[in-house]
Parts: C-alpha cells; structure tokens; sequence
C-alpha cells in the first residue's frame, strides 16, 4: 500500500489491481478470485492501465547502476508482452497514452530520464532529461485523455507539459508558470477534456493548471490547508475533486473554490484513489495496507481488505482446525478466517513487535511474544487481554510454546535463557530458568507428553530439555544460526535448519546427525512444518521458495513461487488442505496442499 496510486480500479469496473513486492495482483470484486503476474526481478515501484483495458505496465526498482525493467503486460491473456530496459535505478512513473500507441516512463532521482515507447513496435522511440538542471526531480507523470502526443510531468520546483515530435524523434518541454508559488507537487491529474489539470503539493493546497497556455490559472484552498499534503486526487464528471491527504482524510471538494463539502477519515496515509466507472463509487488504498470502497452518494467508508504492513514473523493455527489461523506482525497480532481470506479480530499494542505466537491447545487464549519483554496472553474471540508475564525475559521475548494440558508456558529470550512458566487460573509463576544458550532463542516445540521440549538458538545450539526435572538431556551442534526445529511425529527424530541451507536430521535419543541436505541455493531457511503423518515436510526461506519434500527420501517433490519477500514462518494447516507461509514483505501467502501420487 506504500505505492503511489498503486491501486488502480480497471476499466471493466470488475478488477482491481495492485502490486505486491515484484507480483502485480488482479483481483475480482465479485469472486474475489486472484491471479498474478510474476515477471519482476525486484519490488515493483508503479503500476498504469490503459484507457481500452487492454494493457498493464509495470515498473521496478532495481539496484544502483543496474537497469530497471518496465514490464508491457497483456490484461485478457494475463501474460508478458514486452520487457522495456533503459532506466536505471528505479521507475517512478508510467503513463499510456489515450489510444494505446506510447507509453511514457519516468526514472527515479539517479536516472532523471523521461523516456517515451512506441507500444506497436515495442521499442523507444525518444527520451530527454525529465527536469531543468535548476529545478528538483520529477517524480510524477500522467498523460492527456485525448492526445497521444501530449504529456506532462511535475515533481519537486517543477511542471512541465511535453510534446513529442514523430517526425524529428524529439520530446519538447514547456515550463509552467506558478508565479510566486514554490511548491513540491506529490500527485496530478488531467480533465477527461485535457482543458486543464490539477497537482496535488506537499504543503497541502492543489493548483489548477492549462495545458494550452501553460499557466496557472488558480490554487486553494488558501487558508484551510490540507493536513500532512495532497497525496492523491480524483477528478469527478462534477468538476468536484475527491482529495486524499497524509492524515488519511478523504475529502469531496467543490471544483471552484476548493471547499471541503464531505470528508471521512481512514486509517494511514491515503495513497490510492481510484474511480470504479463514472465515479458513483471509488477505492482508497492506504500505505497502513487498507483498501476501502466508498459510496459517492452517502460518502460512507466501507473496509474490504486489509493486511499486515510490516514483517510478519510468525503464523499458527489453532489445534484441529485450518478455517482459522494467526499471524503476528509489528504493533499487532490478527486472526484471520482461511476460506474467506478475511480479518476477524485485530488486536493492537502499538510500537511493540509480536515476535513468536501460539494458541493454547484447549482454544482459550492466545500467548504472545513481545519484544519489550513481555508474554502476553488474549481472548481469541474478543482480543481482550487476560494476563500480562511482565521482565519475563530481558532482551525480548523471541520465542513461546504451550504445553497441551494448557498449565506451563515455555518461552525463549534474546538474551538466550529458557524459562519454564506455570499458569494457573490466577497466577502465572516461574517454575524454572534453563540457562545454556548464549544467543537468542529463535524456536521451541515440546514433545506431545509434556515432559520433553527442544529449544534452537542462534549461538549454533539446539538443546533437548527434560521439563520435568529441568535438566538438559542431548545439545546438537552446528556451524550455523538454528532458525527452526521440527519433531518427527513419531517423535524420535528432530529436523533443523538455519543459515547455512542445510537441512539437519538428529536422534533424539543420543543427539547424533543422521543425514543432512541442501535445503536451498541462496539464503537462509526461516520456517519449517512438518505433516501429521511425518511423510512430508515444508521449509521456506531467503530465496522465497516454498519447497516441499518426502522425509524419508530427503527430496524436493513441489516448489512454491511466489512471494517477494524473505518468507520467515510457514505451516501446513490441520487436515492438509492448505500451506499458508508469510514473509518479510508482508505478504500472507495460502496455497493448495499438493497431494502427491
């Protein structure tokens, strides 16, 4: 939700679009069916469809020096047309123009670069610096409704409204004339009549502009700025302007003299709106990744979806069912319904990162780790607190895990100790301190029984404790950071895995090393499950793969692509149906349990 008009309602009035680090997603309103285009290499920086529907274009971000790709999408076949490289760096803008022939693209502050397309050809047809070497960066774009030679770019001190010559291959800027303003403009839009355009600024007023004459025809509103800046405009058949703004209100404004006639509030910085049809109802997406539909007429906020906007670090489902499940994220932990994908409760501690969740097995509360040193425990169905551990470990708590008769607690902390809690209808009391670990413990699971847990930290440890009389009974090392640990179901056997990419299986009995496997190419492995039956497991990590495997074979019988981010926890739901991972961007991935011949 952090991209600029990200959220585009296309022209069907039956989809919406939005990218999803390096995915573009298109989602139906009515089946809430998704589809996605894979294509990226990086995180995707702006998206643009055409006015017939037809095309999708997307462009990335990239690293320093290296070309960022703009990616020409066929909207009906769902599939790449074209990949467009010149920029570097980043692409901060992309427009089509009315009838489909160019497409405009805009680099970031390291390219500077405007560059225009011929979409039949495929190819470039001119570029030119973006903006006078006087004035700051452009950094937005958009193209006339009418004419596919006339576009205009603004940013930061400047305005500018380009004519491309065919004939000579040559783009030509005209500077705008705002007077006495100086302003950084942060969004525009252009009439359906191309008679005039409106930018949004930072300090929270719009300019009304003529393309033709190029100047400044008025601005306001003059004294009830808008908080926080204009962030993103919507234009109506009315002549009436809908304004969102940083505070994450969204306003109805009156074309002539800017007065605010409606308003609603919504939750983060408004960073999408988006017509669906004439305007009769329109999206307003927010970098808190909200999505929500309003009603012109009764100007009502209604929410629709809505996600985590930071990290995840950790997912569960409750025992024996797969239609709910939790997720925990930086200021919040929430519990989602799995057929529907949809919210059902929310609960908030803000500025506190929920590290390690679990549901207790008896369905009555949620314990959660908290990085301010805290195990907190929450009614599933209201999210209202039922008990707070407080110094329950003194560099965060990073990681927990419940016994299955619900009266002990174990928790792990950034400082490495184990502590073993007792929980009684009142009373939360410490029963035990384990101290061997010397780093942080980053995953614990106890044995069915109750008498056994095994701890991974990041000093290269995993330790098998006997929580009966507190005393460690194997320790397992490895040149590695242990990012998690799996028993077997059988319970004799323990599978781990870390940073070094292999996979590590361990008896119980005496600690030994059985077998070990490349668990991936790239990067660290961050999650693991394993099925009921102990046939197959999953491990997800760094090179965002989820990868399915047989136990005993030790091979890779599926492979997930899709996320974009660093997937750090994933689990296989009760009754194998679904695999739902998350990752670092964000994202909460379900996918189809493959059921193997």
């Amino acid at each position: 939700g952090h991209i600029l008009s990200g959220l585009i309602c296309h022209p069907d009035q039956e989809h919406i679009l939005y990218p999803l680090g390096c995915t573009v997603v298109i989602q139906g309103m009515a089946s809430g069916k998704q589809t996605f285009l894979h294509g990226h290499t990086n995180n995707v920086s702006c998206v643009v469809v055409s006015k017939s529907g037809m095309l999708v274009a997307s462009g990335q971000v990239t690293f320093m020096g290296f070309k960022a790709d703009i990616i020409l999408w066929d909207f009906k076949k769902e599939e790449l047309l074209a990949r467009l490289s010149l920029h570097k760096g980043r692409i901060e803008g992309l427009a089509f123009s009315p009838n489909d022939l160019y497409l405009v693209s805009l680099g970031g502050q390291d390219d500077g670069s405007v560059v225009v397309w011929s979409i039949p050809k495929k190819e470039a047809v001119c570029g030119s610096p973006a903006s006078a070497r006087s004035a700051g960066n452009a950094t937005v774009l958009t193209a006339s409704r009418c004419r596919d030679e006339m576009f205009v770019t603004a940013g930061n001190g400047t305005i500018r409204v380009w004519e491309l010559d065919l004939k000579n291959r040559k783009i030509r800027p005209t500077e705008c004339q705002t007077g006495q303003l100086k302003r950084v403009i942060t969004c525009v839009k252009m009439a359906d009549d191309d008679s005039y355009f409106y930018v949004g600024t930072s300090s929270g007023d719009i300019l009304k502009l003529n393309p033709s004459n190029k100047l400044m025809s008025d601005y306001g509103p003059q004294k009830e700025k808008f908080s926080m800046g204009v962030t993103a405009l919507l234009l109506l058949k009315t002549g009436d302007i809908i304004v969102g703004t940083g505070g994450g209100i969204v306003a109805l404004c009156k074309g002539s003299n800017y007065k605010v006639m409606k308003k609603i509030q919504v939750q983060g910085i408004v960073t999408s709106l988006t017509r669906r049809g004439q305007g009769h109802q329109f999206f307003v997406g927010t970098n808190e990744s909200q999505i929500y539909r309003v009603n012109y007429t009764e100007f009502k906020e209604e929410l629709i979806a809505t996600c985590h906007n930071e990290a995840i670090h950790d997912i569960v489902f409750p025992l024996g069912t797969s239609d709910l499940f939790a997720t925990c994220s930086k200021n919040d932990i929430r519990v989602w319904h799995t057929p529907e994908n949809r919210e059902l409760l929310r609960i908030v501690i803000p500025n506190m990162t929920c590290r390690a969740i679990e549901f207790m097995s008896d369905g009555r509360s949620i314990i959660s780790a908290w990085n301010d040193g805290k195990i907190r425990a929450f009614m599933p169905e209201t999210g209202r607190l039922m008990y707070v551990i407080d110094h329950a470990h003194s560099l965060g708590v990073t990681a927990i895990a419940a016994t299955s008769n619900c009266r002990r607690i174990v928790s792990g902390g950034g400082e490495g100790q184990v502590r073993v809690w007792e929980i009684g209808e009142r009373t939360r009391k410490l029963e035990e301190v384990l101290k061997e670990h010397i780093s942080a413990v980053s995953c614990i699971k106890i044995k069915k029984n109750d008498q056994e847990c095994v701890t991974a930290s990041l000093d290269g440890t995993c330790i098998i404790w006997d929580i009966v009389r507190f005393i460690r009974n194997q320790m397992i090392l490895a040149n590695t950071l242990f990012q998690c640990v799996c028993y077997h179901p059988e319970e004799y056997q323990i599978i781990t895995s870390g940073t070094d990419r292999r996979i590590g299986y361990w008896e119980v009995f005496d600690g030994s090393a059985i077998r070990e496997l490349e668990g991936s190419a790239s990067g660290s492995i961050n999650g693991m499950d394993i099925t009921s039956d102990g046939v197959h497991f999953v491990t997800g990590g760094d090179d965002h793969l989820v990868k399915m495997w047989d136990y005993n074979e030790g091979e890779v019988t599926h492979v997930g692509v899709g996320h974009s981010g660093s997937i750090t926890r994933l689990k296989i739901c009760p009754g194998n149906k679904y695999i739902v991972s998350v990752s670092a961007d964000g994202a909460i991935l379900r996918w189809k349990y493959p059921h193997c011949r």
